[in-house]
């Protein structure tokens, strides 16, 4: 009865919200046509499922076949017939997903990797050795960790800056800035960056070769590498895990290459580890071309073949999850037991309208900090039975975690201090199961905190 009595109370708060039943990016779909103009004029959903595959043009088979040979026959000595010599520099299926990917994100080339953390390694190889990279305060613990226990054994120096007010990032500019890494939302606590305004403020750097180092340092910093022709000074990395291509599209507000963990929603069922790069740059493409080649970080024929499969539903999940998200968002933020509810579309969240304007949706993620601390937060999790304690999210089904003790434990007590990332903050990858089971589910763990 309790559960029921609930429900009636998020319907009335969404009614209220004029958000009842129907998300931000239908309403704004339905209004500007945002997930309608793509491609060739096709509509992202059109994309989705036809981008990337093109029949056989000898069986007639509707869904290409999975390519698993590692090598390709050649008429003559470095004259491939298909334009394929070797599994690790090129793949069909591979070249497949690509394809889809690069389209969804309305860029022109896409590169496969063996996972994120592989995606995120390349990219930062490409910048020389004695670089510096600035990188939102707030990334994901992966990153965090790649930069501070690898990258900064290989001469690549790293600030990580709050960026919620984009003018902070001119503080930390230095001649030998080369990259600029940013989430939006951050994981786990969904801060928003403003893509847009960030990219205008790198833009303007690299547009004047003499821009003054900020702040001065001792001893001297070394001299600026030189650019590679065609590749920007600072490159502005956006990792769109959270919001994926469906709702957002960092490329089209100023982004140089957008990456993702296509291990959460691309891929979308929890089944394959992978990540993608995009972008429309032909210079950093032909860069990341090569070190993907070189490096050798390449995801499996069969786990490309997966994520391409999971890309064809992608826009129907992420209106489910986006759907789901808000309901358990609002019923958590009139909870007795949640001192507060952290999700982009309630108006509650401090950066709510940077979120209806730079987005087309607002997500499946929502995070809440719960009273008590690490043994309330942990009985909670315990008590869920729907809701699956595990890392990783986007997949259909919901999980929930601890980031203080699970994914962002790789931070140090002090960072995760810093960032709010406390032992009452839980994280929910809201899946797209049914809203009355999910909020029951989180009712009857509630009420054993």
């Amino acid at each position: 009865m309790a559960t029921r009595t609930t429900l009636v109370s998020v319907t009335e708060q969404l009614g209220a919200l004029n958000l009842n039943g129907e998300s931000h990016a239908q309403e704004q779909a339905q209004t500007n046509g945002t997930h309608g103009s793509g491609h060739d004029g096709q509509g992202f959903g059109t994309l989705a499922v036809h981008a990337g595959q093109t029949p056989d043009p000898v069986t007639g088979a509707v869904i290409p076949s999975i390519s698993l040979s590692t090598t390709f026959l050649q008429r003559a000595p470095n004259d491939p017939i298909g334009g394929y010599d070797y599994s690790r520099a090129g793949n069909p299926t591979r070249a497949n997903f690509e394809e889809a990917v690069a389209k969804l994100e309305k860029g022109t080339k896409a590169l496969a990797y063996a996972s994120g953390s592989a995606a995120t390694s390349t990219i930062i190889n490409m910048i020389p050795t004695g670089s510096h990279v600035i990188l939102v305060n707030d990334v994901y613990g992966g990153t965090f960790r790649y930069m501070t226990k690898v990258a900064s054994q290989n001469g690549i120096e790293f600030d990580f800056v709050e960026l919620t007010e984009p003018n902070n990032i001119e503080k930390y500019i230095k001649p030998n800035t080369r990259l600029v890494w940013c989430e939006t939302p951050t994981n786990p606590t969904l801060r928003l960056v403003d893509i847009r305004a960030i990219s205008t403020i790198i833009a303007r750097y690299n547009s004047d070769p003499k821009f003054a180092p900020a702040p001065t340092r001792d001893p001297p910093l070394p001299p600026p590498p030189t650019p590679q022709d065609g590749i920007p000074r600072i490159t502005f990395v956006i990792d769109n895990t959270f919001m994926s291509p469906y709702n957002q599209n960092p490329l089209t507000l100023g982004a140089d290459v957008v990456v993702h963990s296509v291990t959460k929603y691309l891929g979308g069922h929890s089944d394959v580890v992978m990540g993608v790069a995009v972008t429309s740059n032909p210079a950093i493409y032909a860069r990341l071309k090569f070190l993907q080649n070189a490096i050798g970080a390449i995801p499996s024929p069969f786990d490309c073949w997966l994520a391409h499969r999971g890309l064809k539903t992608l826009h129907l999940r992420m209106q489910a999850h986006e759907r789901n998200a808000l309901r358990v968002a609002t019923y958590l933020s009139s909870h007795a037991k949640v001192i507060e509810a952290i999700y982009p579309g309630l108006p509650s969240h401090p950066q709510h309208e940077l979120a209806k304007r730079q987005q087309k949706g607002f997500g499946g993620m929502v995070s809440f900090m719960i009273k008590g601390g690490k043994e309330e937060a942990s009985r909670f999790l315990s008590g869920l039975k729907l809701f699956a304690l595990a890392e990783s999210l986007g997949g259909v089904e919901s999980l929930a975690e601890l980031p203080s003790q699970m994914t962002h434990a790789s931070l140090t007590p002090e960072a995760r201090a810093a960032l709010g990332v406390t032992d009452s903050l839980v994280r929910l990858s809201v899946g797209v199961e049914e809203i009355d089971d999910l909020i029951g589910d989180l009712e009857q763990a509630l009420v054993k905190v």
